[in-house]
């Protein structure tokens, strides 16, 4: 008995020393703490900080802040600004780009010229103290994003605006971050600004134009190691970090370029992306935020009026600041109050960014104690400001503008076939599929397969199954729900219609071979008997495994495909896949139909960067070829007969795309049709020649039959 209590005194001795002990305690905080606080309705990173300052040095002192502590707590601090870089909206940007530059410029501006005289000659401090603080006043976290998002408002101007700005607010504080550290050992002089401008170009050209470029042949070449596209991801963050550091710029940059770097490359909807986000936010910037709160003295706030004052000085001021940037923004483009309030909501929190800058200042040695409890005193007023104001504002924008999704009823109850009769194939389209699928749609992606009613029916279900379990593992990795189902049928794509039917699928997603052997026997088969027996919107697809790693998607469309019912359904689609590709769009096409493609991007407020190419002769159809490279995804429109923009010379499409694009990734889209109108209503502005041009057709198909028979 007293063995175990001497182990008892010695393990639960203050500080811990044991590191099981220290490890689980920190694991208990990371999970409890953000629970509790969402509760009372305060963030989560703000549990973790007071969590942070309760068990630290200067707290119950449970944890000594020791090197383990600091080797986690700069993992999660290059991790934050890592995954700040990854998450940028680039084309969010790109549409709003002029407006973006106006507001990133007044929200960098505006704090750091109220800010800097406040600290320099109220406050006292020194001119680098001022400088750093005052930029700190500049940055802002989108810590309230999730509240526009769950409102449905995330493509609101107002909202794609101040992302854009904090992209560029937040690269000219690390910029000024990165001036002020270097400049801390000496003087600044013109020597100084030579050496440091050589340092960030060769550091840019490394990390902005090599990482890419390495990255992209790595995820190409070992397409399969799925664990090592993680551990490569996690060495190039921590690489761009040293080449930051031997340039003589902070780790921290390096990591927010490096998350740039790959941006393009890590879509949102991948099992890479999720597995990115869940150990970042899981672990290791818990770890970081419980590590900022360990160096918190809140003591020091009762000792005297001077840790009060600024404390108290350095919140008003930021929230000061950004009101005004949102005003000014507000007035210049005309915009409402709720509009002007939504943009201050969203860009008044203060987290992920200004901790990153407060800690490097607070390591060099140019912010004090005193700062460094003000800031957080400034996070926690101005992320509970920005959540209640954001929600408010959002609320009213919503109601104001009756805002509402893709203009399309079968939207919000999208449900996808993935028939698979090539498992090889069947990773690919998962991925299509759940890039393509709505985040907000409840129903799980459906795995079919179908084996034919014979002898060994039996065994092909049991293998069937088997195989299609491993979609559901696949799946899994990115926090999607698939749904397997293997069905006798005396038909394959008979049984593929049937369960398309029962389960009320929108789109079936189906593989095309390219081996020209085989493409008229699977065409004729199986794509085309759904394509003809079924109404649902079809993608034949032939896409390789790296699809993510395309660089522009071609939508190629024939003349008045607007016209057509499932036009804006299949539109929608494709736009929520070039958003997970993170691509621009061109469309071939006549330009009524773009008019009609832009428009629906007006009325959905769609940040997508688009061009138009004028295409109308489908009969020099091998022309598209000018327009594509083999790292863009082509995709095509193609209607079914009867449809009002079918034309027979449509029918050898496919046979084209196997024939002359097998080193392409191409899917053809067969929109969805309206079942109760099916017949197609002529106008004077559609082509009226189709009985003719189908006798012709005829006459051709009769011609080759029976030059076949004479051979013979």
């Amino acid at each position: 008995m007293n063995k175990i209590l001497e182990n008892l005194q010695h393990i639960f001795q203050i500080p811990f020393q044991s590191p099981v002990l220290v490890f689980a305690l920190i694991l208990f905080i990371i999970l409890l703490a953000p629970l509790l606080f969402r509760s009372m309705k305060i963030p989560g990173i703000i549990g973790l900080i007071l969590a942070g300052v309760i068990v630290g040095p200067h707290g119950l002192n449970l944890i000594a802040k020791n090197s383990a502590i600091d080797l986690f707590s700069t993992i999660g601090l290059l991790y934050i600004m890592f995954l700040a870089g990854l998450e940028l909206d680039l084309k969010g940007f790109a549409k709003y780009k002029h407006k973006s530059l106006v507001f990133g410029f007044l929200t960098f501006i505006v704090p750091l010229a109220i800010g800097y005289p406040v600290c320099r000659f109220l406050l006292e401090f020194s001119f680098e103290t001022s400088f750093l603080v005052s930029s700190m006043f500049a940055t802002h976290t989108l810590v309230t994003y999730p509240i526009v998002s769950r409102l449905g408002i995330s493509r609101n101007e107002a909202v794609g605006l101040t992302v854009g700005g904090t992209m560029l607010t937040d690269t000219a504080v690390l910029i000024i971050l990165a001036v002020i550290s270097g400049s801390v050992s000496g003087e600044i002089t013109a020597d100084f600004w030579i050496k440091f401008t050589i340092s960030v170009v060769l550091f840019l050209s490394i990390v902005l134009i090599l990482i890419p470029k390495l990255a992209s042949w790595f995820f190409r070449n070992f397409e399969g190691e799925k664990s090592s596209h993680f551990i490569f991801v996690l060495a190039m963050v921590f690489l761009a970090a040293i080449i930051s550091e031997v340039s003589g710029l902070e780790p921290i940059i390096g990591a927010f370029a490096a998350g740039i770097a790959l941006n393009r490359l890590i879509p949102h909807t991948s099992s890479l992306m999720n597995r990115l986000e869940f150990v970042g936010n899981s672990l290791f910037i818990p770890f970081f935020l419980i590590s900022v709160g360990m160096l918190i003295n809140f003591k020091v706030l009762g000792q005297g009026p001077i840790a009060l004052i600024i404390a108290a000085t350095l919140t008003i001021v930021a929230l000061i600041g950004k009101y005004i940037a949102a005003w000014l923004t507000a007035a210049i483009f005309r915009y409402s109050s709720a509009y002007r309030n939504l943009i201050f909501g969203l860009s008044s929190s203060h987290a992920a960014a200004t901790i990153a800058v407060i800690m490097v200042g607070f390591r060099l040695g140019i912010v004090d104690e005193n700062i460094l409890n003000g800031t957080i005193v400034l996070i926690l007023v101005t992320c509970l400001v920005a959540s209640f104001v954001t929600e408010y504002a959002a609320k009213k924008v919503l109601i104001m503008e009756k805002i509402i999704g893709p203009a399309h009823p079968a939207t919000g109850s999208q449900k996808i076939l993935i028939p698979i009769y090539n498992p090889n194939n069947m990773e690919r389209l998962l991925d299509l599929a759940i890039a393509i699928k709505n985040p907000k749609n409840r129903f799980p992606i459906v795995s079919l397969t179908v084996v034919a009613d014979d002898d060994a029916a039996q065994q092909k279900l049991i293998e069937a199954k088997q195989t299609l379990e491993k979609a559901i593992i696949h799946a899994a990795a990115v926090d999607q729900e698939v749904e397997i189902i293997t069905t006798i049928s005396h038909n394959v794509p008979s049984g593929i219609k049937r369960v398309a039917t029962e389960i009320f699928a929108t789109e079936i997603i189906i593989g095309f071979a390219l081996k020209h052997q085989f493409t008229d026997l699977l065409f004729g088969s199986i794509i085309k008997y759904i394509v003809e027996q079924t109404n649902q919107a079809v993608w034949v697809c032939s896409i390789s495994p790296h699809l993510s790693q395309r660089q522009k998607i071609v939508v190629v469309c024939p003349r008045f495909a607007d016209r057509e019912y499932g036009f804006n359904l299949w539109l929608s689609r494709v736009f929520r896949l070039a958003d997970s590709l993170k691509v621009s769009c061109d469309f071939l096409s006549t330009s009524q139909t773009y008019r009609h493609v832009q428009e629906y991007m007006d009325s959905n407020n769609i940040a997508l960067s688009t061009k138009h190419i004028e295409f109308t002769d489908w009969n020099e159809f091998l022309a598209i070829s000018a327009f594509i490279q083999p790292t863009d995804l082509v995709i095509i429109a193609l209607p079914r007969n009867g449809a009002v923009s079918y034309k027979l010379n449509q029918e050898g499409i496919p046979r084209l795309m196997a024939k002359n694009f097998e080193n392409y990734d191409f899917i053809l889209i067969y929109p969805n049709e309206n079942e109760e109108n099916s017949e197609m209503m002529f106008t004077d502005d559609f082509d009226k020649s189709l009985i003719e041009e189908g006798l012709i057709q005829l006459s051709k198909k009769a011609r080759s039959w029976t030059d076949v028979f004479r051979k013979k």
